[in-house]
């Protein structure tokens, strides 16, 4: 009996249990659409925030998208590398000593080139392994974004390729010719990105700062240069270090003849550009690249993988393949060639070799 002798009845029931499940809808329906709306944006989905930038689920890469940051990242330490040039503000100091003897010099220009280009390069693939010849402090840490952008030149030629991002090892070289660029030889100057794959030399980007040119190129892919289409095999033209030019002369004329050239010349990159078909006024021609001592990987790399995009080769002096994982030099020297016989040119300098060690 309900109280003071009032009794409800069914239809009153109906129409109470109707009210208090309204009431009870209207309070717990925002609750758990709000949980509902949370553990959906909690979720991670392709492309979305909990997937690295530049990492594609199941931690692979797009080798595309790499050379397109690797692009951007040699024109940005090129700004870098001329600003300071251009300022007379080097601050070059030694940075140790060659196997040879020589001074190793460093400047700001090398220090903000290196900083602009691997954080460009880390965080668009911060999944993918680095290596550069300058130390990257920490404490100097630089944020530089990387929109995602793919100029169309390398859209047109290139087609996305995914690659396991473990397999990836970066090779950056923030300024290549350090000796010249303290002395303002500007020609031999460039920053280059190289990514091998497995070890090997894929993408290889190759930038000039005074001049704004760059080269790129990826195996099996395509590029912006091609391969010179004249040489001469008799007495080819051969550019060297301007530190190695009299070790490397006397063997190469009693090989080719006497009518062989010798070209002195800094930079590893502007040395593979040599072998080029380059618009640029002051870069020189050649045919065959060699170099007779120990020389660092991240000076080689890009220019080995542009060189095997267009079919040419780049080897130690006894022909083996180079490797661009583990240590960050190379013991055997190097012969690098492109549309000729590199190993008819291997078997024609077998004394080169005893040089590279030393």
């Amino acid at each position: 009996m309900a109280p003071m002798g009032i009794r409800l009845s069914p239809l009153g029931m109906a129409v109470f249990c109707l009210l208090g499940l309204g009431v009870l809808y209207h309070l717990y329906s925002g609750f758990l659409a709000g949980r509902f709306a949370f553990f959906m944006l909690s979720e991670p989905v392709a492309g979305g925030p909990e997937t690295p930038h530049g990492s594609l689920p199941g931690g692979a890469v797009d080798l595309r998208e790499l050379l397109a940051v690797s692009v951007l990242a040699a024109v940005r330490g090129g700004e870098e590398v001329k600003r300071v040039r251009e300022g007379n503000v080097l601050n070059a100091k030694a940075k140790g000593k060659t196997r040879e003897g020589a001074e190793e010099q460093l400047t700001t220009g090398d220090l903000l080139s290196n900083r602009r280009m691997f954080y460009l390069l880390k965080g668009a693939f911060p999944a993918v392994q680095i290596n550069s010849e300058e130390r990257v402090d920490t404490a100097d840490q630089e944020t530089v974004s990387w929109d995602r952008s793919i100029p169309e030149d390398i859209k047109q030629k290139i087609q996305p390729k995914e690659v396991p991002a473990e397999s990836v090892t970066v090779w950056i070289d923030p300024l290549d010719a350090t000796q010249e660029y303290t002395e303002d030889l500007r020609q031999y100057v460039t920053t280059m990105v190289c990514v091998a794959v497995n070890g090997k030399p894929v993408i290889g980007v190759i930038h000039k700062p005074f001049s704004s040119y760059t080269a790129w190129a990826m195996v099996d892919g395509g590029s912006n240069v091609k391969a010179r289409s004249s040489y001469n095999e008799k007495t080819p033209r051969i550019i060297v270090s301007r530190s190695h030019a009299g070790k490397v002369e006397q063997v190469a004329r009693q090989t080719f003849g006497n009518k062989t050239v010798i070209i002195p010349a800094g930079g590893a990159g502007y040395k593979v550009l040599a072998l080029l078909d380059v618009p640029e006024k002051n870069q020189e021609e050649a045919d065959v690249y060699i170099h007779v001592t120990y020389i660092k990987k991240w000076d080689i790399c890009a220019g080995n993988a542009v060189l095997r995009a267009l079919g040419g080769h780049m080897t130690t002096l006894t022909g083996e393949e180079i490797s661009y994982t583990g240590s960050d030099g190379n013991e055997g020297g190097l012969i690098a060639s492109i549309n000729m016989n590199h190993k008819a040119l291997i078997e024609k300098l077998p004394d080169l070799e005893k040089t590279s060690h030393k």
